[in-house]
């Protein structure tokens, strides 16, 4: 699996540029107006991965298949969308179907780009955005309350639970704190998911700077990296106008590209890797002479439902899992050269899968 991110925040912010940029795809219209995006535009693309070249290479695979990640570019909000100024009830029902949010905030000057509020204040347009979601879910909640009261007066164990959760998702959202702050049980998580919150959604923190700070970031970048260390989101810098020049040109020029402008990398794998570090995800490949694959699970995951990733039978009739970690496969040359160091591993069911292991599933049909 990979993972739904949608691109969220004001208009005229760079989300469509980045959108573009990052999905090498012209199918969101950047222009500078509000609500130019008015349907959510939804683009896959491959996780770069420098791995899968290196196994491809020792198994002589005959092709790669990286994994895939979900984009959705969502139509910026405004102040009041909660209450479905801006088009919001459509935009803010659209980010109820991500697993992850990338708030895209501005964080550069030029008045080229018009500012749908008339200033330059990144924490500023944090929050008009975070106001509107969490307006949004306290409606959501006290609809809900009302009717899950006269469930839970019946004893109804669910029901019971799952209004603590609500009273107390409440009683945060009315402090003016999101959902995501709210302390809960581990076997309250799917209970929480399943109220559908659009401010229990991770959060990574999108600093779109000029080309000129791509690479150190500014005085606003700095401002919201902090306000993400507090409150434990995610936060890259990215320059949106330099991703989509790097879209339009040829693979073997990129690299020169972004050391000429000083940067070391592109910004998608910046984003995939804070995206992957925000969700917990981790790698794990398989490797043949036909192709070399990655998967992506969440942490925590085991080899039976790891195996079942890739097919249903896998898990049903799982047996074991041939297990390998990537620093192994590659120092012994291969499959074989780890066999016979005796770096291969066999995994049963309650083998937690690691990022980077390589992996052979064996299962009865």
């Amino acid at each position: 699996m990979g993972f739904k991110c949608g691109i969220i925040g004001l208009p005229n912010v760079g989300k469509s540029t980045l959108f573009n940029a990052l999905t090498e795809t012209a199918a969101a219209q950047a222009a500078n107006y509000p609500f130019c995006t008015i349907e959510p535009n939804v683009g896959d693309v491959a996780v770069p991965d420098p791995r899968l070249t290196v196994l491809a290479r020792l198994a002589q695979s005959a092709q790669i298949v990286p994994t895939r990640l979900t984009f959705v570019d969502i139509a910026g909000l405004v102040r009041g969308a909660s209450k479905g100024e801006g088009l919001g009830n459509q935009f803010l029902a659209a980010i109820r179907e991500v697993d992850a949010v990338a708030h895209v905030v501005r964080c550069f000057e030029g008045a080229d780009v018009t500012h749908v509020e008339g200033r330059i204040d990144p924490i500023a347009d944090i929050e008009t955005v975070e106001t509107e979601l969490m307006l949004a879910d306290l409606e959501s909640l006290e609809r809900r309350a009302e009717a899950l009261e006269k469930k839970a007066k019946s004893g109804d164990k669910e029901a019971l639970g799952t209004r603590d959760l609500i009273r107390r998702a409440l009683a945060l959202l009315r402090a003016g704190r999101p959902a995501r702050a709210l302390e809960r049980k581990p076997e309250e998580e799917k209970l929480l998911r399943g109220l559908g919150l659009l401010t229990a959604l991770p959060v990574l923190y999108v600093c779109n700077v000029d080309e000129g700070a791509a690479g150190t970031g500014n005085v606003f970048s700095r401002r919201v990296a902090e306000r993400a260390r507090s409150e434990g989101a995610g936060c890259v810098v990215i320059s949106a106008k330099i991703e989509s020049e790097i879209a339009l040109m040829p693979a073997a020029e990129r690299g020169d590209y972004l050391a000429a402008v000083g940067l070391a990398e592109a910004g998608l794998d910046r984003l995939i890797r804070a995206g992957y570090a925000l969700l917990r995800l981790v790698t794990f490949f398989t490797a043949g002479p036909k192709e070399t694959r990655a998967w992506t699970v969440p942490a925590g995951t085991r080899a039976p439902q790891a195996a079942g990733i890739i097919h249903s039978d896998f898990e049903r009739g799982f047996i074991r899992a041939e297990t390998i970690a990537y620093e192994d496969y590659v120092a012994c040359g291969g499959e074989a050269g780890a066999r016979e160091a005796g770096k291969l591993r066999l995994e049963g069911k309650d083998y937690v899968v690691a990022d980077g292991d390589v992996m052979h599933f064996r299962f009865a049909t």
